[in-house]
Order: C-alpha cells, then structure tokens, then sequence
C-alpha cells in the first residue's frame, strides 16, 4: 500500500453562472488595473491524503466518498480528480 495525494477540483459547467468569479472580475474592472483579464472562475479545491494500492484505486475511492458524500451537484458542477505520490 502506498500513500497518495489526492485533489479533486470542483467548479461549475460551462454555461452556469459565477456570481462569485463575476464579483471579483468586476471589482478588478471597477478599479481599472488588470484590464487583460476579462474572464474569472472560481472553484473549490479539496485536498486527501489516503492509502491505497494504485493511483487508479486512490483516484477510484476518492471519487465514491465524493459522490457518496454528496460534496458536489453533477447536474451544476464538474470534478477533476488528480492524484500525486506523496
């Protein structure tokens, strides 16, 4: 067994509003200072450290205690799961 570093990455789909990243984009326009950034997006980020065999099994389990767990809507948001040797 080893031990890995798992980030799963949730944000919205294409297409769903942003309220948030939009907030923050337009208090940058508001203040005129980063005219070359036109686009914001937020996302949450969370971080596990677990045992498993493989990255295939780490990545496999984190993605059930997530959808087990209900962390994230599928019909609003996207996943990306990344796992890293820690």
């Amino acid at each position: 067994m080893a031990i890995f570093d798992v980030h799963v990455i949730i944000e919205n789909k294409p297409g769903i509003s942003d309220p948030e990243g939009d907030t923050i984009l337009n208090d940058l326009v508001l203040k005129g200072t980063k005219k070359a950034v036109s686009k914001i997006k937020t996302a949450k980020m969370l971080k596990f450290t677990i045992q498993e065999k493989d990255k295939r099994s780490a990545q496999s389990k984190v993605q059930e205690i997530c959808d087990e767990l209900r962390i994230y809507n599928p019909m609003v948001s996207k996943v990306t799961i990344a796992v890293f040797d820690a």
